[in-house]
């Protein structure tokens, strides 16, 4: 079924600069058949309520057909919809219905690598000498019988699983489960585009592209450097894995990458008002990464790194160094911030476990990411200012903190069920046990118990993107930082004749803030209240001011 002709039309093929992405993760939207797990047709039933947001997109992560090792992050079937999920008429459905609404819908690729069950995977581990033998990336091991080199998979030990039919070894950068496909082949490239074609023209508006910096290797297959001390964060793993002891410039971020993200490009170009985002994972060059991938508008038109996903404090100077560093990096590229997602720890969690006013952190937080440069990504249940879950060992599912427990927990902890109705068991997700418990503490803070209520955090989030609406600096202007003035980050947005002031309280004490030079009309409609005296201005506790210059 082709349904590309029920894509939004739209004069502005730049939709996406600026856009407000609304990321969906399907195992936890909502279940609709009553196996404890959310499916397509659940995430239908509940567009409604994304276009309540007044979001521009959602971004779906994967339900391809896998055997959910990694949750469908390994894809055994990349062009068909996992039975756990639905079926590709109920994926059909669901983007008319989006459409109509509105809202237009980006779906995740994982291409670095597929399922050990993917059948390219099957034919090629059988032999040495098959039509596919060469679609995988496979080495002979050292004399001794060690793996071909010292790279690490991001989810512990040896990058390399030992093959007993080939008798040689295949590169893993995640489970072993996962194997890497081999990118250098044109074949790969040219049956890769083919699955892009494929979703678009079942009306897809755009991808976002998983762990895009992985595509290639070195392929001298060289041993990566170790990396000072000094220089490792846990920006992209955590501190408690090894895979932050090396210099990852052999086994990811390859240069051979640019030349095909062109021919991805191309493939977009083929189809109207096409956007696609790309997840740069590396600890120390993912600025750079990103502006290397989105510069000359001819490949990614926007990517993000994991400045503003790692635990680091963020605070105004954290702020405009890592936008001031984006700009130096990319200064033709485009960003898509987001402060969660479903691999990190929930940002309301991270960032302010131990603030007192839960929902003021929240909003305000919500407010600062929808006024910084770039587009932006909002995670399921950030607008009801979800917590990190704190799971027991026997409820975790995600191999990733079962091998890394106690000192990492995983990322089931943000994977949680979306919870709807505060009067119905497991929060009108699931009407069984669903996959992953539903907190208590989330009940509490149910769609239905923050509908309508003004002061909530939904419905600051609904506010706060249609005031964000109002003023398109917001999504397209420049950005320029004022000299800031204790825990108060102040910043300018300009587009066309508007420039916008832009003033964020991001402490539990009230701040007293001197405007910048010029006359500036206070703006309403965002949900912030201050105190006004001349150019000066009392800001509450995690509060903000937002004026026009007249």
């Amino acid at each position: 079924m082709n349904v590309a002709s029920q894509s939004i039309s739209t004069p502005d093929k730049d939709w996406w600069r600026g856009a407000v992405i609304y990321q969906i993760y399907p195992r936890s939207y909502q279940d609709s058949n009553g196996d404890g797990i959310g499916d397509l047709k659940g995430i239908t039933a509940r567009l409604p309520h994304v276009a309540s947001l007044g979001v521009d997109a959602i971004w779906i992560s994967p339900f391809f057909t896998s055997p959910m090792r990694d949750f469908g992050y390994d894809v055994s079937d990349y062009e068909n919809v996992d039975s756990i999920f639905g079926t590709l008429v109920d994926f059909d459905t669901m983007i008319a219905e989006a459409h109509r609404l509105g809202i237009r819908v980006m779906i995740d690729l994982v291409i670095s690598h597929s399922s050990d069950q993917h059948p390219w995977f099957v034919q090629s581990r059988s032999s040495k000498t098959n039509a596919k033998a060469d679609w995988y990336v496979w080495a002979d091991a050292k004399p001794d019988g060690t793996p071909p080199n010292n790279w690490l998979s991001i989810f512990g030990g040896s990058a390399w699983a030992w093959d007993p039919t080939r008798m040689q070894y295949y590169l893993h950068n995640f489970l072993t489960s996962q194997p890497d496909m081999n990118l250098h082949n044109p074949e790969v490239q040219d049956r890769l585009l083919d699955v892009v074609r494929f979703w678009l023209n079942r009306g897809v508006d755009g991808f976002r592209l998983d762990t895009i910096n992985f595509y290639f290797h070195d392929t001298q297959l060289r041993d990566n450097p170790a990396l000072a001390p000094e220089r490792r964060n846990a920006s992209t793993a955590p501190a408690v894995n090894p895979y932050n002891f090396q210099e990852h410039i052999y086994d990811k971020n390859r240069p051979e990458n640019l030349a095909f993200l062109k021919r991805f490009r191309a493939v977009l170009e083929e189809f109207p008002a096409i956007a696609a985002v790309g997840e740069v994972g590396d600890s120390q060059r993912g600025l750079e990464i990103v502006g290397e991938y989105t510069s000359g508008n001819d490949k990614m038109h926007m990517c993000y790194a994991f400045e503003f996903l790692a635990p680091d404090p963020l605070t105004p100077e954290r702020v405009e160094e890592v936008m001031e560093d984006f700009e130096a990096a990319a200064p033709d590229g485009w960003a898509c911030w987001a402060f969660s997602n479903h691999d990190v720890m929930r940002h309301v969690s991270r960032w302010g476990g131990l603030v007192a006013d839960h929902d003021a952190f929240a909003k305000l937080y919500a407010s600062l990411l929808m006024t910084l440069r770039g587009s932006v990504c909002l995670y399921q249940g950030e607008e009801l200012a979800l917590t990190e879950a704190d799971l027991a060992y026997q409820d975790l599912q995600d191999p990733y903190g079962i091998q890394f427990w106690p000192e990492f927990k995983g990322r089931d902890g943000c994977r949680t069920p979306m919870v709807w109705d505060s009067q119905v068991a497991q929060g009108g997700f699931s009407s069984v046990k669903p996959w992953l418990p539903v907190p208590v503490e989330h009940i509490l803070r149910a769609v239905s118990v923050q509908q309508g209520d003004e002061a909530s955090v939904l419905e600051h989030y609904r506010r706060f993107i249609a005031f964000r609406k109002l003023h398109p600096a917001f999504a397209k202007g420049e950005i320029e930082f004022e000299e800031q003035q204790g825990d108060a980050l102040v910043f300018t947005r300009e587009y066309g004749n508007e420039k916008l002031l832009c003033i964020f309280n991001m402490s539990p004490a009230e701040a007293a803030v001197t405007l910048p030079a010029g006359e500036w009309q206070a703006l309403t409609g965002h949900g912030f209240t201050s105190n006004n005296y001349g150019d000066k201005i009392d800001i509450p506790a995690w509060g903000a001011y937002f004026a026009r210059l007249a």
